[in-house]
């Protein structure tokens, strides 16, 4: 069985630069487990798997090298970039997921997500969390992830967790943002750990914007911000608030394009 594969840089107009993901384009889905095997194969942060519909959408689902995604913007960004190549016609895409119906739409420079918002709220913080992440202090919020706000970009650039102790907190399994003010013409900056779904540290994220976005717009009363995150790949992404949505942009850039064979 041959499965079309595109490896896409996602959140960059680069090579080697932003995150990459794994594209399968399928007729149908495989088994859990096998497509679970492709991505742990892979080894990027998350491989996508794209079945058309007769409706004209597409099904996808993302799976981490160890779990089943819920939510996951540059694998989404990398499968409409995908549809560019295959000369995918109707515009927006919508693509049905197990966070609901995600519409894509191409922009002159690349492509625009449209994303539920997941704003933060006050929580305890967890016992060893700013340890493991090498802080002293923060504000620490949650949402579907935990955010944890500190002063300045500089002190999320320097991080160097302690990933193995950041995998055994008993912190769910959606990991922890680190995010702080930009400087220059970005607004905020970020970088994203979860280890215990096999991602020590994601190169550009998208999904965790639902949750900064809506943080930095109430901060800084803005509601179109520019982002950056730390990694050492880097990323960067435009995002909008638009009522209990946030809109992504990013650009996308082709690797490499194969077949699998199982």
């Amino acid at each position: 069985m041959a499965i079309p594969y595109y490896h896409v840089d996602a959140f960059t107009g680069e090579l080697f630069a932003g995150n990459p993901a794994g594209v399968c384009m399928l007729s149908a889905f495989l088994s859990g487990p096998t497509m679970r095997a492709i991505a742990a194969e892979n080894r990027h942060s998350n491989t996508a798997f794209v079945v058309p519909r007769v409706d004209g959408d597409f099904d996808l689902r993302w799976f981490t090298p160890l779990v089943e995604d819920d939510l996951c913007g540059h694998a989404t960004l990398a499968s409409a970039y995908v549809l560019t190549l295959l000369q995918h016609a109707a515009w927006p895409v919508r693509f049905h997921t197990r966070s609901g119906v995600l519409t894509v739409t191409r922009e002159r420079d690349g492509f625009e997500l449209d994303f539920p918002a997941m704003p933060a709220q006050p929580c305890d913080t967890p016992a060893g969390l700013l340890p493991a992440l090498g802080l002293d202090t923060a504000h620490v919020m949650k949402s579907r992830v935990y955010l944890v706000v500190v002063d300045d970009a500089a002190q999320v650039r320097a991080l160097s967790p302690d990933i193995a102790a950041l995998a055994k907190l008993d912190i769910g399994i959606a990991g922890a943002i680190v995010t702080a003010p930009g400087v220059g013409d970005v607004d905020y900056v970020c970088r994203f750990f979860a280890p215990a779904v096999g991602i020590p540290e994601d190169p550009a994220t998208g999904s965790i914007h639902c949750t900064l976005a809506p943080y930095w717009a109430g901060r800084l009363g803005k509601q179109v911000l520019r982002a950056q995150q730390l990694s050492a790949r880097g990323g960067s992404m435009r995002c909008t608030i638009a009522g209990e949505r946030v809109k992504i942009s990013g650009s996308a850039r082709l690797y490499l394009q194969g077949t699998i064979e199982l």
